[in-house]
């Protein structure tokens, strides 16, 4: 495979670095770019030119963990299993403080590469500040590994904190980079594809309380000026109804081009994400593949719906980051995650582009203020004239019968104490949501999301490389 120009220049850039003492690089690199890639080129310079005995890859989830383990077993032709010949392994960041003694020993016995996917997880400068995989890196690989090379492809927690390898970070808390690639340059490279993002809104919302009801003109007016919540709006049928409708439309134009292109479902919580599927097959007739970590093997559904020609994934943080499925197109961001990283991190899974015809990549969103703002950020990075965002309304969407199709709204009975167990009334259907508020900790925040230990089951196996473990 062919190297892109940025990661001929990044290599090489490493390499000088490497070469003149310095044993740590950081690289920022948009998402789809292809950071996989380049590191694993990388790593098999280092092995072939006898300046690297291991590597060690680490990552936050199993799916890329095994992206990464293929991708450098392919451009080196070495084995990445762990065991006794292979030349290392891929771990996920889980892994950290399972790997025993014998493991850290290798540092010490051989000049390793190590290889830190999406950075950003690992937070620290020091012991007394960092978390779990950072404290682990810290203690075990900072000033112990031969060379290190830090991948992200958004630098900044959404919870400012330092990140590991912390004298790269400025005092602004902003990430000073050895090498950038952002997406103002992927699309003019013809990396990444332009993305569009379709802010759905509703410009007449009834808020009934005590039998009086009050009358918003968007999701900003509504959020701003009501006890409504924004999982209120995304827990909302018609709202679904809307954005998987509008979407689902889309994705069947672009597979009249690209037969086997995707939609992603990112949804807020496990039950929404089964509801979703319901509602799909319910209202497109048609399946979805529900991908969370209460499957029994995710990483597997993850694996074939890549490589199939199902039209829709429902995913719970599953594959918002890291995630290579090129086929990818479309995406309903229904999350109630509302952080930069994640939402950059989550649009970047429809951005790679491909040798297909159509290389759209559209999003569609709850016209959401902090959303809002994200996505003219991204419009600032393109470098090209287009109508990166774009509002619909919900008026443009046949609801329920024809004959009610005019001036829809989106009637929510405002509670006086609490939000469970109301009634939101939408076009004259009822419906109770005791059972759609869900306080699952995997919905709370991204950085949780991506620290759980038991999200994903993994096998501890300590690699035993010339110390004749198994």
């Amino acid at each position: 495979m062919r190297l892109r120009r940025w990661q001929n220049a990044c290599i090489d850039s490493s390499l000088k670095q490497y070469l003149n003492g310095q044993s740590h690089f950081l690289v920022l690199a948009t998402p789809g770019s292809g950071k996989t890639l380049m590191a694993s080129v990388l790593s098999n310079h280092l092995l072939k030119n006898d300046l690297a005995d291991l590597i060690f890859c680490f990552s936050p989830s199993s799916i890329v963990s095994m992206d990464f383990a293929e991708c450098l077993q392919l451009r080196s032709n070495e084995r990445f299993d762990g065991l006794i010949g292979s030349k290392g392994r891929a771990y996920t960041y889980q892994h950290l403080q399972y790997l025993d003694g014998a493991f850290w020993e290798l540092f010490e016995k051989y000049r390793v590469f190590v290889i830190f996917d999406e950075i950003h997880h690992c937070a620290g400068s020091t012991v007394d500040n960092a978390n779990s995989w950072g404290e682990h890196i810290i203690l075990n690989i900072q000033n112990k590994a031969r060379f290190t090379m830090a991948l992200t492809g958004t630098p900044w927690r959404s919870d400012t904190a330092p990140i590991v390898f912390a004298s790269y970070a400025s005092p602004d808390g902003e990430i000073s980079c050895d090498y950038v690639y952002g997406l103002y340059e992927a699309i003019l490279d013809g990396v990444c594809r332009v993305p569009q993002i379709i802010a759905v809104d509703n410009n007449h919302i009834s808020v009934i309380e005590n039998n009086e009801t009050a009358v918003f003109e968007s999701f900003d007016d509504l959020l701003s000026n009501s006890q409504i919540a924004y999982q209120d709006v995304i827990e909302n049928d018609d709202v679904i109804k809307h954005i998987i409708t509008s979407a689902s439309k889309k994705l069947d134009f672009i597979r009249l081009e690209n037969s086997n292109a995707a939609g992603l479902i990112v949804a807020s919580s496990i039950e929404q994400a089964n509801r979703i599927s319901t509602l799909v097959k319910k209202w497109l007739q048609e399946e979805a593949v529900v991908a969370t970590y209460k499957e029994s093997d995710p990483t597997a559904i993850i694996q074939r719906f890549r490589h199939s020609e199902s039209k829709w994934i429902i995913s719970v943080g599953m594959i918002s980051e890291g995630t290579n499925i090129p086929r990818l197109q479309v995406c309903c961001y229904l999350s109630n995650i509302k952080t930069e990283m994640y939402f950059r991190q989550t649009l970047g899974r429809i951005l790679r582009v491909t040798d297909t015809i159509n290389q759209e990549a559209i999003l569609y969103m709850p016209a959401e203020p902090k959303l809002l703002e994200y996505a003219y950020r991204v419009r600032h990075d393109v470098p090209v004239e287009a109508d990166v965002v774009k509002f619909e309304t919900m008026q443009s969407l046949l609801v329920g019968d024809e004959t009610n199709s005019q001036n829809k709204t989106i009637s929510l009975k405002e509670p006086s104490i609490d939000l469970a167990g109301k009634e939101i009334k939408l076009n004259g259907f009822i419906e109770n949501t005791d059972s759609l508020f869900d306080e699952d900790f995997l919905s709370t925040s991204y950085d949780q999301v991506m620290n759980i230990f038991g999200r994903f089951k993994q096998e501890t196996i300590g690699i035993g490389i010339g110390l004749g473990l198994d």
